[in-house]
């Protein structure tokens, strides 16, 4: 059980970290790790910091994607709905993730983001995060999280 936990968690986190980032750095360039260091340690800091700071940013990056992963394992321990269907679910919670991050964990950071927000810059960021974080955490936390689906595969392959 607690390797399956870790491989939905851990390939969920990573493969969204990883589409999430390729996309912010094709979108808005490579400087978008210093932007996420900004966000702990300020932006005058972020962007007097050199590799520290940049490589700062991408752990911060990969932490915050690992935690979602992780929420998203947890709580489908006890609801299996989120198992069941993982594309509609994984959706749904890539736009909360955006949501939580753009009026709750922005605000709060150094970089004290607060709106007015242009709704296409909304609709942008909920639509992207639902592809690029919410269905890869959901989809791995089907594959690897799940113990029938993996004991249904395990017997498929041993008839």
């Amino acid at each position: 059980m607690k390797r399956n936990a870790f491989l939905a968690i851990a390939i969920g986190g990573l493969s969204a970290g990883l589409i999430d980032l390729a996309q912010a750095l094709v979108l808005f360039g490579t400087r978008v790790p210093l932007g996420i260091a900004a966000g702990l340690i300020g932006r005058p800091a972020a962007h007097a910091g050199g590799v520290a700071v940049y490589a700062l940013g991408i752990f911060l990056h990969f932490f915050i994607a690992t935690s979602a992963a992780t929420v998203y394992y947890v709580a489908s321990r006890r609801l299996d709905f989120l198992k069941e269907h993982w594309l509609i679910c994984g959706l749904f919670y890539g736009a909360a993730i955006d949501q939580v991050m753009t009026l709750i964990v922005l605000p709060l950071s150094a970089l004290q983001a607060r709106g007015p927000y242009k709704l296409h810059d909304l609709l942008l960021g909920i639509g992207v995060h639902m592809i690029t974080v919410g269905l890869p955490i959901s989809f791995s936390v089907w594959r690897f999280g799940n113990q029938s689906a993996v004991s249904i595969n395990s017997s498929r392959v041993s008839r």
